[in-house]
């Protein structure tokens, strides 16, 4: 059984930067940061494979950055210029299987509990 702990959500004026981590204990070939916003559906906003390579939503690209520490077993998720928009549950997710990298939140196995971000204008 995998567990995640993601940290570093909180509040932010519209602009700002907030850095987000999610430490995961066992393998992973796959791994994502999701958001939900009230009253949403489950959004994928950035993934990263194995090899490090990497998607992003559209409405992130240029703005977040997904990146990992395999020594730390730490996943990231650094985002600047933050709207009031990106106001949302943010959720770290993990699968070990050798699948195509996708921000399809079925495709992925093993979630934390999220992180809270606010994002005032």
């Amino acid at each position: 059984q995998v567990q995640l702990v993601e940290s570093g959500g909180g509040s932010v004026q519209a602009g700002g930067s907030l850095r987000l981590s999610c430490v995961h204990s066992g393998s992973a070939y796959n791994m994502a940061w999701f958001r939900q916003a009230p009253g949403k559906g489950r959004e994928g906003v950035a993934g990263m494979r194995h090899d490090r390579r990497t998607t992003y939503a559209d409405s992130v690209k240029g703005r977040f950055t997904i990146s990992k520490d395999n020594a730390k077993n730490t996943l990231y998720l650094q985002m600047d210029s933050l709207k009031p928009e990106d106001t949302a549950m943010y959720y770290c997710a993990v699968d070990e299987r050798v699948l195509s990298l996708t921000l399809i939140a079925g495709m992925y196995k093993y979630w934390g509990r999220g992180a809270q971000v606010t994002v005032s204008s």
